[in-house]
């Protein structure tokens, strides 16, 4: 009986030894929304905006979207702890958010208004913008440039943990231990 046991064992057991197992990993995709359903769904529950601003020619842009928004690690923080929103900087359709109305003149190349609040007129793609809540009134930290998984899970658990209310990204970097390889 033992050797029949060992016998279905090794023709059972792959070749490297160890059986390869999946295990969930929540949400796969950033389920990205607009700026107005992230704002409704804010007054019924708020938590942090995460704002990619982005245009069609930004190179870095895609490669963010293609490596970083694409990691499960990633996905599941922005679905689960922000209203993520994708917002085409360079875009042309009028915005109405937080009670003031945002337009594009239309011109090819030129930046929406809503880019320019939100990025405090420094126009560089591919910036995140962190929109957070303090006393009654929102504050925005835009974080320019491409940012890989690895720091942008720093990143997101900063300002998702509220840490940046007690402590400098410095620090909070050292000490952080993160689930993205």
């Amino acid at each position: 009986m033992k050797r029949i046991l060992f016998i279905l064992l090794i023709v059972l057991t792959p070749v490297t030894g160890f059986t390869q197992v999946t295990l969930p990993t929540g949400n796969r995709e950033v389920k990205w929304i607009t700026i107005d359903e992230a704002e409704k769904q804010f007054n019924k529950s708020p938590r942090p905006f995460f704002i990619d601003t982005y245009t069609d020619w930004c190179g870095w842009c895609k490669k963010m979207d293609k490596e970083t928004f694409t990691n499960p690690v990633i996905a599941e923080i922005l679905n689960n702890k922000f209203y993520p929103v994708k917002f085409d900087a360079e875009g042309t359709e009028s915005v109405t958010f937080l009670g003031q109305t945002f337009v594009n003149d239309g011109k090819a190349g030129k930046a929406h208004q809503l880019a320019v609040a939100l990025l405090q007129g420094q126009l560089s793609y591919p910036t995140v913008v962190f929109m957070l809540q303090k006393e009654g009134k929102f504050e925005v930290a835009p974080v320019p440039g491409f940012r890989e998984a690895k720091e942008m899970e720093i990143l997101l658990n900063f300002f998702a943990d509220q840490a940046y209310k007690t402590q400098n990204f410095d620090d909070f970097r050292k000490n952080f231990i993160g689930k993205v390889q």
